[in-house]
């Protein structure tokens, strides 16, 4: 049966932006770019047309004083290959995504409907709105060709080739088509209820900005896209503990609504993240055992998250429905009700909450003239109205929303991708065999943000400094809860036993080779305190450019 009119509505707002759909990070990114230049709100583009590559082709055929020797062939190669973002790359149905976003303006070149962000830009955007100082920075180096005033673009004088080529054709076929904030979807920004994970993405995605005038712009917004999809991994995964004890406790934690920032609370959150990840990549190993055991931990928890979700949703229904009968005063200054306001109405309200979900309940019952077995055991629980509604929600709908919260989480933690922290055997579905890894590649973002240090002085400027590996793999376990060298105190582990000390030390020799492969690792001697991680970059008083 499908459950008709807003029976089965899932998501809200106040716990995830996200459709929960498959993302690919280069159309969440594309997406923001349009969210930085219309403060926070979608573009809304007029062009009837879709771009194809030969329409890109063309741009650049058509202006040889400008792109001076490219011939048909050669230039329809390089914009297919490195210039754009493609769906179903290499397939018959392939097709122009739109433009890679190495470029602010690069938005108004996409095909809206080949290139979907799944809510998530908005969800990027309303945690990076925590903090101006990270969405200025943001702007400033998508957008640092263009005037915001007159939106005439200077190309500066180091500007690589594919950016030159995407400014390029928002110079000839920009005038071509009118770009507004589309106005129909205002912005609605509810309070996080653990504000930790807004907090600690805006500081690496500062720290990583900081090395933009050391390393190539392709390079940097790579490590951006990492850095996006492993934020919102966190965040949702971090979401997937604090929301089903919210609702036991039937409030959400003070300290997370403001970011544990008192000293005896800091990084204490009790529904932080811990990981134990896979160094060395290679299935069937004790340390891959140990990593599947924490991935299943994760993975065994969505079902709960999408109950929690349905009753953080349903308590909101709830809730309008009380202020549309005069029951409830509305929140001051908005329409909406965050999270943390419908969690109250599982204590107040008590005759109208059975009533309303009574009703509901019963119109599920009606829509379905033989009530199949497992729905009859639901009914006969003797549960309350809310607990029954809720149920019946899961027994149609739950499978539904957890196969794709799993798509999209995987998509989160870049399976299969340059960056992942996630693997999992090809052509195999089943959550056991996932493990949690780090890729070398979100090692580079990790270590690029964590070797900034404060200054000498007192100017508030960061410098590059070495680590030490113990120092390192310590904050990769407070800050990120990424466990190499130890297992997590909780989520499904309680201390290493003896066979795991073996484990440990094979993920620790690995971590240290990998360190070595990405040219990070100075190997002074076997004795623990000397093993020094370097900087690629060096940033400081005594800059000198790249050091590897």
């Amino acid at each position: 049966m499908a459950l008709s009119g807003s029976l089965g509505t899932f998501h809200h707002p106040g716990i995830s932006r996200l459709d929960y759909k498959t993302l690919d990070m280069d159309r969440v990114l594309t997406g923001l770019l349009a969210r930085l230049w219309h403060q926070g709100m979608p573009s809304k583009i007029n062009r009837s047309n879709e771009l194809t590559v030969d329409v890109f082709v063309k741009l650049f055929l058509d202006h040889p004083e400008v792109f001076d020797g490219f011939d048909r062939e050669t230039t329809t190669r390089w914009v297919s290959t490195h210039l754009l973002d493609m769906v179903n790359r290499g397939r018959t149905t392939e097709a122009v995504a739109g433009p890679r976003p190495l470029h602010g303006l690069t938005y108004r070149f996409r095909n809206k409907r080949k290139s979907r962000p799944y809510g998530a830009d908005e969800q990027l955007y309303e945690m990076l709105a925590t903090d101006e100082g990270a969405l200025d920075q943001l702007r400033d180096f998508f957008f640092s060709d263009v005037d915001r005033a007159t939106a005439e673009i200077t190309p500066g004088t180091d500007t690589d080739v594919e950016t030159q080529a995407l400014l390029h054709l928002v110079k000839q076929a920009g005038g071509q088509m009118r770009d507004r904030p589309d106005t129909t979807r205002p912005r609605t920004p509810y309070p996080a209820l653990c504000a930790e994970p807004a907090r600690q993405l805006c500081q690496d995605v500062l720290r990583l900005l900081y090395h933009q005038d050391h390393m190539p712009r392709t390079v940097l917004v790579d490590y951006l896209k990492i850095l996006f999809a492993f934020h919102l991994a966190l965040y949702h995964l971090r979401m997937m503990k604090l929301l089903p004890a919210a609702i036991e406790a039937g409030s959400a934690p003070a300290t997370c609504r403001t970011g544990h920032q008192d000293a005896r609370t800091a990084d204490r959150c009790p529904h932080r993240v811990r990981l134990f990840v896979d160094v060395e990549g290679l299935p069937g190993t004790p340390a891959a055992a140990l990593a599947e055991r924490s991935a299943g931990i994760w993975y065994g928890r969505i079902t709960r998250f999408v109950q929690a979700t349905y009753q953080i949703k349903k308590l909101d229904e709830f809730s309008e429905n009380l202020v549309k009968s005069q029951k409830l005063s509305p929140p001051v200054g908005r329409s909406y009700f965050t999270p943390a306001e419908v969690l109250r109405r599982l204590s107040t309200h008590p005759k109208e909450r059975e009533a309303f979900f009574l009703q509901r309940a019963t119109r599920v019952r009606d829509e379905e003239k033989d009530l199949p077995p497992e729905l009859k055991q639901i009914t006969q629980l003797g549960l309350n109205a809310f607990d029954e509604y809720i149920e019946m929600l899961m027994h149609y709908k739950g499978s539904y929303y957890r196969s794709y919260f799993i798509d999209c989480l995987d998509s989160m933690l870049l399976k299969h991708r340059p960056g992942a922290l996630l693997a999992q055997p090809r052509g195999r579905r089943d959550s056991a065999v996932r493990r949690f890894v780090l890729d070398a590649r979100l090692l580079e973002v990790l270590l690029q943000v964590s070797l900034l240090r404060e200054g000498d002085d007192d100017s508030g400027n960061l410098r590059t400094a070495p680590m030490r590996v113990d120092e390192f793999l310590t904050l990769l376990r407070e800050r990120y809860g990424i466990h190499i060298d130890q297992l997590p105190d909780g989520d499904g582990f309680s201390g290493a036993h003896l066979d795991d000390q073996a484990a440990l030390r094979a993920n620790a020799a690995a971590f240290l080779s990998r360190l070595r492969e990405i040219g990070y690792y100075q190997d002074m001697s076997d004795a623990y305190l000397t093993q020094t991680i370097i900087p690629r970059y060096t940033i400081g008083a005594a800059t000198m450019g790249a050091t590897a």
